[in-house]
């Protein structure tokens, strides 16, 4: 099943299902956020009503961001994309010992989250870079999400899938980062899901033995490939990540949780560190950026304009008083 979110040709809002290319809208009102909480069972139900209702083509729609995130964590699970990434930083290749001992994530903006076919304004910034990444979602249902989940469980909340892009500004990234803390402002101005929601049980056929999912993911800039990898490359599988973030913490119905970059090019940063030097040339405006995973489908964004924003002053030389 796929689950969406699109502007209808008369700019309304709907939200449904992807039958034979065409969007078919849920009845008696339900939205993919109710969806997600019935789990996959609640969501067949519902595709058994709407099978013999009129569809509209994906080609007259404008497909949209196919949930609004509760939250967004965004894991570093491939270790290639770890060494390229540290090369372009630290002028060599280096897995720091602690990515080996348990799956590091970030939280990122769920607000500015856009769908596929959206205009990307980054801010001002002299190296932007995409990043190909599958994401899962998190649903209901009969194991309801929760927190110190062990692996069974997490695999039990798994709703679907879609394809997610973490845009990166990486000189804004790089100077946050030197004080111990982010990415922030490096990140947090964009990110795009899409182009649907791919519920969990159409991906069985690609799950290895060790819960991997042997799948293809691609990026293209301006229509040429510049990376390729498989998900199964990941140090752990999905429900590793998840359990691992509802360690001491909850994860609910609406999250969402990117795999971290793909390797071999899924992203220029990594390319950059391997190559010596901004090969290939940092996103510039009009620029295409398409990312495709198998069993999903593809996103597309053009870059736009850059957004200038309000400065802020460095900080004041204070005389750490510490009493009046």
């Amino acid at each position: 099943m796929k689950l969406a979110r699109w502007m209808d040709p008369d700019g309304a809002l709907s939200e449904g299902f992807v039958i034979n290319d065409e969007t078919v809208p849920f009845p008696d009102g339900a939205t993919v956020a109710s969806v997600l909480e019935q789990g996959i069972d609640g969501a067949c139900d519902l595709l058994d009503r709407v099978q013999s209702s009129p569809g509209t083509s994906l080609s007259e729609v404008q497909l949209l961001a196919p949930l609004s995130p509760s939250t967004i964590r965004d894991f570093v699970a491939f270790e290639e994309h770890v060494e390229g990434v540290s090369a372009g930083v630290e002028g060599k290749s280096n897995v720091a010992a602690e990515w080996y001992q348990a799956p590091t994530f970030y939280f990122t903006n769920p607000h500015t989250v856009s769908g596929t076919g959206a205009v990307i304004r980054p801010p001002v910034c002299d190296r932007l870079d995409f990043e190909l990444e599958l994401a899962v979602v998190i649903g209901g249902g009969p194991q309801a999400p929760e927190s110190n989940l062990d692996v069974a469980q997490s695999e039990s909340v798994i709703f679907g899938y879609c394809v997610m892009n973490d845009w990166s500004a990486r000189d804004l990234q790089a100077r946050e980062m030197q004080v111990r803390l982010g990415p922030a402002k490096g990140k947090d101005f964009g990110m795009t899901l899409g182009p649907w929601i791919v519920t969990a049980d159409e991906f069985a056929q690609y799950l290895d033995n060790d819960g991997f999912l042997a799948v293809r993911a691609e990026a293209y800039v301006n229509g040429e490939l510049v990376g390729e990898d498989l998900v199964s490359n990941m140090g752990w599988p999905f429900p590793e990540l998840i359990a691992y973030a509802s360690r001491n913490s909850r994860v609910v119905t609406g999250d969402v949780l990117g795999s971290g970059t793909v390797g071999n090019g899924g992203c220029l940063g990594e390319l950059w560190g391997r190559n010596g030097g901004l090969v290939p040339s940092p996103l510039t405006p009009g620029d295409s950026v398409r990312l495709v995973i198998e069993g999903i489908g593809e996103i597309q964004n053009t870059v736009g304009e850059p957004v200038s924003a309000p400065s802020i002053p460095t900080a004041r030389p204070r005389t750490r008083q510490r009493w009046r």
